[in-house]
């Protein structure tokens, strides 16, 4: 431990023996408190899942349709997905009319190409083996993740941003960014999930959704 802090034994692995490690506090008596997600993620319960890779972006949905989603992540019964950020980055926005959003609803996925969520603490080189997630996640081009029908009374939209126009390639795109200041809490069974699309072409694109997860009766 740096010599700027006086007390406290590791917190996050609950001290020698699995007991509760002390307050860690500074040499001002301040108590050192961490926000509760970057304590999850220390406890190896942040996952994300991508889309795309470095020489194979995916190519969005023409145009946004109802069932039709890029990527998301499922929340089987007895688990609990909180999400922390989703972000996109446009290679090429060709087409029109583009249309992106993050929406939730209270039912899994039922197609589309599984994703293995990557542990937000690895264990280094030779750390062995991070914790496997106990959701799972589906990644497809094109709309090809099927989730369920989107209604008014059952579809939450977490975030959505389309262009006013049908402007050309390049011109009136965003920074495609969630980041919920109060994030929803996606009970399972559950799903949520990102749709990216747009009118003549899709667009090419790289994404990430970054997320806690945890057993509901831990949380609730």
């Amino acid at each position: 431990m740096s010599s700027d802090y006086v007390i406290g034994t590791n917190p996050l692995e609950g001290g020698t023996g699995g007991g509760f490690g002390n307050p860690v506090m500074n040499k001002q008596n301040n108590v050192v408190i961490m926000d509760w997600m970057t304590h999850m993620i220390l406890m190896g319960k942040g996952f994300q899942v991508r889309a795309g890779t470095i020489t194979t972006p995916l190519v969005g949905d023409v145009v946004l349709t109802d069932t039709a989603a890029e990527f998301c992540v499922d929340a089987a019964t007895g688990y609990m997905v909180i999400p922390m950020s989703m972000f996109l980055s446009v290679r090429l926005g060709t087409g029109t009319l583009h249309e992106y959003a993050v929406k939730s609803v209270d039912a899994v996925s039922s197609a589309g190409t599984a994703f293995v969520p990557l542990p937000l603490r690895n264990r280094g080189a030779a750390g062995g083996t991070a914790a496997a997630a106990a959701t799972t996640a589906r990644v497809g081009a094109a709309g090809g993740v099927t989730v369920a029908a989107e209604l008014a009374t059952t579809t939450r939209r977490h975030w959505s941003w389309a262009n006013p126009v049908a402007a050309g390639a390049g011109n009136d795109l965003i920074l495609p960014v969630w980041e919920p200041l109060r994030p929803p809490a996606i009970v399972g069974a559950g799903c949520l999930y990102v749709q990216v699309a747009a009118t003549g072409t899709g667009p090419s694109y790289y994404g990430s959704l970054d997320y806690i997860e945890n057993v509901t009766s831990a949380l609730v």
